[in-house]
């Protein structure tokens, strides 16, 4: 039976599959997907997805009179900060003497509501290129994957595609009879354009900041997070999505 590989360019434009047989990576470069990331490298003990900022809130003074752990509001709207939040949605916020031990409600405007489309999944991951090889490595016996492009307000972005065109690219060097669908194809056709696993930290980096979400953050004075977006492998962290309990976990690999 033929193992398949689909991108889908926007969380809307996913199908429903057979449950229980899909691995779901999702796909927030700038900056969801590299943030959760970090968080979970630096120590924190968790992340809970929300999609409202109203919700974090509710959830954290839940938290915060019901478990031991310290808990912390993070995320953003429109890529700034949240006021009254103790962390934004810069990678480089999230350190180990901030967030060590903690648990994390994380909201942001288009990363978490991508999460909500993966119900039935077997395993829900958070990919980004600080991960790249670790995500491979835990998606490559699955015989289905579903990479999901979180995008922005409805609308493709590119360095979502790009790294959706890196994962798929590796996927199908370690397996050529991978089937692909026409957004996959046309996603490694983009990765490929710039040079594939070739491309340079720098060169990513350019070609990171010059998509709408790289131009957006140089907007607000945060093109320091396109270049830490870039840096390929830099952690070895997976983090999952457990469906049962609603929280992002650094998965055993």
């Amino acid at each position: 039976m033929p193992r398949h590989l689909r991108v889908h360019l926007l969380p809307e434009l996913t199908q429903p599959r057979e449950p229980g047989r899909s691995i779901v990576v999702i796909i927030d470069v700038l900056r969801a997907s590299t943030t959760i990331a970090h968080a979970l490298a630096a120590g924190i003990h968790s992340i809970v997805p929300c999609l409202e900022i109203s919700e974090a809130r509710e959830r954290a003074e839940k938290n915060r009179a019901n478990s031991q752990l310290g808990v912390l509001l993070g995320g953003e709207r429109q890529g700034k900060p949240i006021p009254g939040f103790d962390l934004g949605n810069s990678p480089s916020e999230y350190t180990s003497d901030r967030v060590d031990g903690n648990r994390l409600m994380f909201t942001t405007t288009n990363g978490t509501r991508a999460m909500m489309r993966c119900l039935g999944a077997h395993r829900v991951l958070i990919g980004s290129f600080v991960n790249f090889s670790a995500i491979s490595r835990s998606i490559e016996n699955a015989p289905e994957i579903e990479l999901v492009c979180a995008g922005t307000n409805g609308e493709v972005t590119r360095e979502d595609v790009l790294f959706a065109g890196a994962l798929a690219t590796r996927q199908q060097a370690i397996d050529t009879k991978l089937v692909f669908n026409d957004s996959a194809q046309l996603a490694c056709d983009v990765w490929q354009s710039i040079g594939g696993e070739a491309v340079s930290h720098q060169g990513l980096t350019q070609q990171l900041a010059d998509t709408t979400g790289g131009r957006n953050l140089a907007s607000i004075n945060l093109s320091a997070d396109i270049e830490i977006a870039a840096r390929i492998d830099a952690l070895t962290v997976v983090p999952e999505l457990f469906l049962n309990d609603w929280q992002i976990l650094a998965a055993d690999q």
